[in-house]
């Protein structure tokens, strides 16, 4: 089962019955938003006890076609990497 915003928003319902689902709602889509703002702005997020969400630069670099064979430049980007906390990674593992 995919975890998905609705289901969040639901899960935030069950457990504090006081909110609507539209405020539960609410809450996800502006905790998304603010985590989408920091990593665009370049900032790192550390959720402690889940993991840090990481922004890197990569430089341009030189590829290959897969279907072609023939040699191109990929542009410089940015990535976001994602490393589990030791108590999620244990979590996880069993």
């Amino acid at each position: 089962m995919k975890l998905t915003k609705a289901r969040i928003a639901e899960e935030i319902v069950k457990t504090h019955t006081m909110l609507t689902k539209k405020e539960a709602v609410d809450y996800v889509e502006t905790f998304l938003t603010i985590v989408k703002n920091d990593l665009i702005s370049g900032n790192n997020l550390l959720i402690s006890g889940f993991g840090k969400f990481i922004v890197k630069d990569k430089q341009q670099r030189r590829g290959r076609n897969p279907q072609t064979g023939d040699d191109l430049l990929l542009d410089s980007r940015r990535v976001v990497t994602f490393h589990p906390s030791g108590k999620l990674r244990q979590r996880v593992n069993g």
